[in-house]
Parts: structure tokens; C-alpha cells; sequence
């Protein structure tokens, strides 16, 4: 089955892709069990020098693959070399880092001598979506070769291009044969590969409806998963923030990757006091946004993925507005070619909006009111949601306070919610399960195993 690549700012065609057929899969997986063996008699220390000319490798070819990531998904350019460098970063960090996450612990206890170890499982299956098309697939990927695993990738189709361009990452900086592997199958395939002996693992990152779905399949058969699902990410705004900051910081975090992100700020939760400087402001900042040819170094705010998600967009503000919400400005999807909605602003919103209650995935925020900060704490909990969220205060120890209250895998005080390789990163709630990043990520994937050594006699 054929179907095409396109470019979500043009609409032109980019490229004709085919699914490939199972048999093809299964043998591209049987030849990453295969190169499993190899990869994981080497040492942590023997990894590492692959692991730095992958680093080596993106930025040399950032130009190029950025290029393919606004093409495919319609990022900004500047969006886009800033992800691939961030891999680089990421890489680095774990070339540097993951001989000590992986070193052995010792342990008291009443024996001679008692080692945890840790061992990689074999193939793990990632299946990934198209918003950070390099950094979603690197993020799971790059932890999980260290470890000793071999890495079988499923792209989203519209960035097919991209997943092919991550596999010739791997190959250009000099990795065995088929440790890193992209294939594209069908819907039964990857049902069929979860199942199937050689996959030890699955990670995805998705909705929480995909979710659900291939956490069953991978609980059916006994395998491990790792899954960063949706988000609706409360951004709390005290009386005591700083307006300007603040502000910027709100546009910031709804407008990356034009508000198509787990992990943008989704709620914006204002307390009473301050709410119409900070609406005020906030709108003044949203409305300046340049959106335009993603290709534009000027430009701030490219395409949506596909018409798609305009619709959506366009329904979920519509439901919102009939129940009595107000557009401060935006609000209706741009003329012309191209999958453009303008940064979008929305007031007197509530619970039972659909701006509310659900994952907004673009540039639409919602402003709601609250009296004091034990409401806007209630109300950042009030959600099926707890991946990320920040709170914004001068009164350093009272953030904290609240970062410590609300439901989230990852809270932040006075900035944007963000991923970091240094620091674990995933969700709780309808959000996932299990964590990506830091030396706990790096584990999700390997065989936490146990050695006891006893006397004697």
C-alpha cells in the first residue's frame, strides 16, 4: 500500500512512501534480535564512542534534516535546528553520563556480597509521533542502545522521511548493522511484532486512546511499556508574579511547535488578583506573533500538521464560545493555502468547555479566573491529565509549595514545562506510565537483576 508525505504549509506532495508487507517487517526485526547479541557483549565504555559521533553526525547534517522536519510537519526552521540539536546535546549527555547510571550497586544484606546489575531485555519497539519527528524517536532510542537493547522504529507516516533520515543517523555514525532499524507497517503488523518473541519491549508516545490500545496488546503478552501520552498542562499564575515575565513565559509555552506539543501549556490558571494585567499583556503578546512560511527565518508560528487538526481546533473553540467563552484574538484559521490558525486567546473559560477539559493540540489558550492559589492547585488537579505544569510566583518556597501539590510527572517554578535528559520525564494519570530521560529512563529497559554470592560451606 502506497501512501504520500505532504507538506502542511503547501500542500505539495513530497514524497510516495509504501507500507511494507509483514513478512518484511519480521525480517528486518529478526535481523535486529540478531545484532542484539553483538551489541550487548560490549561495554557501557565500548558503547560510548558510537554514542559521540552520533552527535557528531546531527550537527553535521542539521542543516538537511531540519529542512525535512519543517517540510514534514511544518515547524519553523528555527524550530527545527534547534531540536536536531538538541539530540546532539541529549546524545552527549548520555555518552557522558550512562556508565555511571549503569554501574553495578552494591548492596548489605546477609550474604558475602550482593550486586544489582543491570542488563538489557533484547529489541524494544518504539512507536512515535510526528510533533518532534528527531527528538521523540532520539529520546527513547539513544537511552535504550546504550543500555545494550537493539531499537526497532515506527514513525507516524506523515514524517516518514524523518524516521528514515534518524536510521541513516545511526548508520552514517558508524553503528553495527540493524541495532537501529525504522520499519513501516501496517496497524496488524504492529500488533503481530508486539506479540511475536523477538520484541522484549514497547514504547510509545501518543494519545491516550493509542495508548490504552497498546498497553493491552503489551500487557496480553507479558511485555514491558513505556508510554508518554496527552497532556493538558496547567500553567498557575499567583498574584505575586512578575506580569512581563510571566507573560512571555505563557506565550512561550503555548506556541512551541505552534501549541502541538504533550508538554505546552494548555490551562493557563489566574489567580483573581492579577488576571486582567496578565490577560491583558498575555493577548498584546500573542496577537504580534508572526505565522507564516515555516521555510521564513522570521517566522514564529508555522503550520498545523494537516486540515485535520485545524477542524478540530475550530470545533473545540466553537463548543467553548456557545457556552459562553470570549476570543480575546485569534479565533478563526488564516485564508489561503496551508494548515495556518493564528494564536488564539480565549477568556471567561470553565470546566464543561471543551478548551478545558481537553487536550487543546494547537495555539488556542484558555484563560480561567480563580480566587486564591488553593483553587488554582484544585482546579490544575480537576483534569484526566498530569504529564507537566508550572507555576509563576517571586515567593520561590511557595512555588515549590505548589509544585509539590499538583498531579504531574514534572512541575516548574517561573519557567516553561520542558524535557531535559538529566531529568526524568513522563506522566501520571491518563498522562502514562513509566518514565523517558535521565538514569531512570535509562533503566525502564533492562533486566534489574540481582546477584547473591554466599560462603561455602
Amino acid at each position: 500500500m502506497e501512501f504520500k508525505t505532504v507538506n502542511p504549509a503547501t500542500g505539495e506532495t513530497i514524497q510516495t512512501w509504501r507500507k511494507m508487507v509483514p513478512q518484511e517487517v519480521m525480517q528486518t526485526a529478526q535481523l535486529a534480535q540478531e545484532a542484539f547479541q553483538q551489541w550487548r557483549g560490549l561495554s557501557v565504555a565500548e558503547r560510548v564512542p558510537y554514542f559521540q559521533e552520533l552527535a557528531v553526525v546531527l550537527r553535521e547534517n542539521l542543516g538537511d534534516w531540519a529542512d525535512l522536519i519543517t517540510a514534514e510537519m511544518g515547524k519553523p526552521i528555527t524550530e527545527a535546528r534547534a531540536e536536531i540539536e538538541k539530540c546532539a546535546w541529549m546524545t552527549e549527555v548520555y555518552a557522558d553520563n550512562a556508565e555511571m547510571w549503569l554501574a553495578d550497586e552494591k548492596v548489605a544484606a546477609d550474604g558475602r556480597e550482593h550486586i544489582v546489575t543491570f542488563q538489557p531485555l533484547g529489541v524494544i519497539f518504539s512507536i512515535m509521533p510526528w510533533n518532534y519527528p528527531f527528538w521523540q524517536a532520539l529520546r527513547f532510542a539513544v537511552p535504550g542502545l546504550m543500555a545494550g537493547n537493539t531499537s526497532l522504529l515506527k514513525h507516524a507516516s506523515n514524517v516518514t522521511g524523518c524516521a528514515f533520515a534518524i536510521e541513516d543517523a545511526f548508520r552514517k555514525a558508524g553503528f553495527p548493522a540493524d541495532v537501529f532499524r525504522t520499519i513501516v507497517p501496517d496497524y496488524e503488523t504492529v500488533s503481530a511484532l508486539i506479540a511475536s518473541d523477538i520484541v522484549q519491549g514497547v514504547s510509545l508516545t501518543g494519545s491516550t486512546e493509542v495508548g490504552r490500545h497498546i498497553g493491552a496488546e503489551a500487557g496480553r503478552h507479558l511485555k514491558k511499556v513505556v508510554l508518554e501520552l496527552g497532556g493538558s498542562d496547567p500553567f498557575i499564575v499567583l498574584e505575586d508574579a512578575d506580569i512581563e515575565f510571566t507573560a512571555r513565559g505563557a506565550v512561550t509555552g503555548r506556541m512551541v511547535t505552534a501549541g502541538q506539543s504533550c508538554i505546552a501549556s494548555k490551562r493557563f490558571i489566574v489567580v483573581e488578583g492579577i488576571a486582567d494585567a496578565f490577560t491583558s499583556r498575555f493577548t498584546e503578546l500573542m496577537g504580534a506573533l508572526k505565522v507564516g512560511d515555516p521555510r521564513d527565518e522570521t517566522t514564529q508560528v508555522g503550520s498545523l500538521v494537516n486540515e485535520a487538526a485545524v477542524a478540530e481546533l475550530e470545533e473545540q473553540l466553537a463548543q467553548s464560545v456557545s457556552l459562553g467563552a470570549r476570543v480575546l484574538c485569534g479565533g478563526e484559521r488564516l485564508a489561503g493555502q496551508g494548515c495556518f490558525f493564528p494564536p488564539t486567546v480565549v477568556t471567561d473559560t470553565r470546566c464543561g468547555m471543551r478548551l478545558v477539559d481537553e487536550e487543546v493540540f494547537g495555539p488556542i489558550a484558555p484563560i480561567i479566573r480563580v480566587q486564591d492559589e488553593a483553587e488554582a492547585v484544585a482546579l490544575a488537579n480537576a483534569s484526566e491529565f498530569g504529564l507537566g505544569g508550572s507555576v509563576w510566583t517571586r515567593d520561590l518556597a511557595r512555588g515549590e509549595s505548589v509544585a509539590r501539590q499538583v498531579e504531574s510527572g514534572t512541575l516548574f517554578v517561573n519557567s516553561i514545562t520542558k524535557s531535559d535528559p538529566r531529568m526524568p520525564f513522563g506522566g501520571v494519570k491518563n498522562s502514562g506510565l513509566g518514565r523517558e530521560l535521565s538514569h531512570y529512563g535509562l533503566k525502564e529497559f533492562v533486566n534489574v537483576k540481582g546477584v547473591n554470592i554466599y560462603d561455602h560451606g
